[in-house]
């Protein structure tokens, strides 16, 4: 039997949506005077976010990275940050990016990333931009109800009865068992974090965005690794997600600009992958050198592409809006 798997994934009405939708985006930059930018997609600094993992290749060329192992990057971000330092003012990128062990029906080891950073923004101003964009680009494919922003905590209140900032390790493994949340082995004791999480993705993101854009924000301190804290009690990260009928659109963050916390926070994300027995990142300092030169107050975000391209086009998973999806690379 002839095989077929050299023919792509998506057909070429979904192709041609993608193409009208990368147009679109570039048009809605350009007339609001953002740059578009390029950064390399490989570095020699990694992400150290221990639910992410990059792919590592070495480099045997000339040069001073000879033997080197470079990684290609899970988002542009670090090296756009360094633009902004340098005085870019407001930029945007598409971006292929790489997260390895990630593939399904919402995900792609490769994929599409549209990362953008606005100067002078919060991550408020910066929701409402997100809004106009996704907005636009959904126009006559997918009705939506008048957009809805949410806290952290008060998800939590409305989908469980918890407060996210309060709750106990106790509390939180209760109510998984009160609303039939499957408990995978080894969860912590002393850490509330994997169980929000845990809370998070089975019980409260299915019901974010029903038919609406729904912004979950105002994220708890320690799941802001890149935001800036505002300070309260308790104080909470400046940092949001975006929702569409169940599905993580975008996420983003006021920008943390302290070189020293971030590096602070870099430390600590690899003293978290030491004790899961994952590998040490090495960390961008060529980023925390940029934070040390100031970086200007903005806000940024990254949208996955190819999610939104799935939901414009009415598809059920990515492979239907790709081109050749892992299973056809």
């Amino acid at each position: 039997m002839e095989s077929t798997c050299w023919r792509p994934g998506a057909d070429f009405i979904a192709l041609r949506l993608r193409a009208d939708l990368l147009a679109r985006i570039r048009a809605f930059f350009a007339e609001r005077g953002v740059l578009e930018v390029e950064t390399p997609a490989l570095s020699a600094a990694a992400i150290t976010d221990p639910n992410l993992a990059s792919f590592a290749v070495s480099y045997t060329g000339p040069g001073p990275r000879h033997g080197w192992t470079l990684y290609l990057h899970t988002s542009p971000e670090f090296p756009m940050k360094r633009l902004l330092a340098a005085g870019s003012g407001s930029i945007y990128q598409i971006a292929r990016v790489f997260r390895d062990g990630e593939a399904g029906r919402l995900h792609n080891p490769e994929f599409t990333l549209l990362e953008w950073y606005r100067v002078g923004f919060d991550h408020h101003r910066l929701m409402d931009e997100v809004t106009d964009l996704t907005t636009e680009l959904l126009a006559g494919s997918v009705p939506l109800a008048e957009p809805e922003r949410l806290s952290y905590r008060a998800a939590f209140q409305r989908y469980l009865g918890l407060d996210p900032h309060r709750a106990t390790v106790a509390e939180l493994a209760a109510g998984a068992e009160r609303f039939a949340v499957p408990i995978p082995p080894g969860m912590p004791t002393n850490d509330t974090d994997p169980w929000l999480d845990l809370l998070l993705t089975h019980r409260i993101e299915p019901r974010l965005g029903a038919g609406r854009l729904t912004f979950l924000h105002d994220y708890p301190a320690s799941q802001a690794a890149l935001a800036r804290l505002r300070p309260g009690d308790p104080p909470v990260g400046e940092r949001f997600e975006l929702y569409l009928n169940g599905i993580e659109l975008a996420n983003g963050f006021r920008e943390l600009g302290d070189a020293g916390e971030q590096r602070r926070r870099f430390e600590a994300e690899n003293a978290a992958r030491r004790a899961l027995g994952l590998p040490e990142m090495p960390v961008d300092e060529h980023l925390l050198a940029a934070l040390a030169a100031g970086l200007p107050d903005c806000a940024g975000v990254a949208l996955g592409f190819d999610r939104l391209a799935m939901l414009a086009a009415g598809k059920k998973s990515l492979g239907e809006v790709l081109a050749f999806p892992l299973d056809r690379a």
